[in-house]
């Protein structure tokens, strides 16, 4: 089970401000209705390859924690992460930017490796039944609020 949802955002700032908010896990609570941000661990404390975090989560009633690892940061170009369940990645969360006469083109994308039976899994923790619905209207407030974010700077 291999999907993929993306959005496309133009951000008025220069690819290297955009690239500085979206690999600060830290902060992505402040743009994201679903992360509410989190912390590096195991020694990490930014995005590398390899570097690990825990996210913590809500939606709805519902909140737990993830475990990811970046799997691509090619400053200012790409940065991913995978969610990790144990040594299975799930999904990976993917931001790719385009210096633009104006800004910056984002696209946001997430890529869906779950199994059958994660995804079912999946469902019972966060309570949401299509997640790739659910993702592509997140993802879409998440650069908007990334984009209102970079204008009032």
């Amino acid at each position: 089970m291999n999907s993929t949802v993306s959005v496309i955002k133009e951000v008025s700032a220069p690819v290297d401000v955009v690239w500085a908010m979206v690999t600060d896990l830290p902060r992505m609570g402040e743009w994201s209705p679903e992360n509410q941000g989190g912390e590096w661990v195991k020694g990490a404390t930014g995005p590398a390859v390899g570097a690990r975090f825990k996210g913590h989560n809500k939606s709805g009633k519902r909140s737990w924690s993830t475990s990811v690892e970046v799997n691509a940061c090619d400053a200012p170009r790409r940065f991913s992460f995978g969610l990790m369940v144990g040594s299975k990645n799930w999904c990976d969360w993917v931001y790719e930017l385009e210096p633009t006469a104006s800004g910056t083109r984002v696209t946001h994308s997430w890529v869906d490796h779950r199994s059958k039976f994660a995804n079912k899994l999946g469902k019972w923790v966060s309570g949401v039944a299509d997640r790739g619905i659910h993702n592509k209207a997140n993802m879409e407030v998440t650069l908007n609020n990334l984009a209102a974010a970079v204008a009032s700077r």
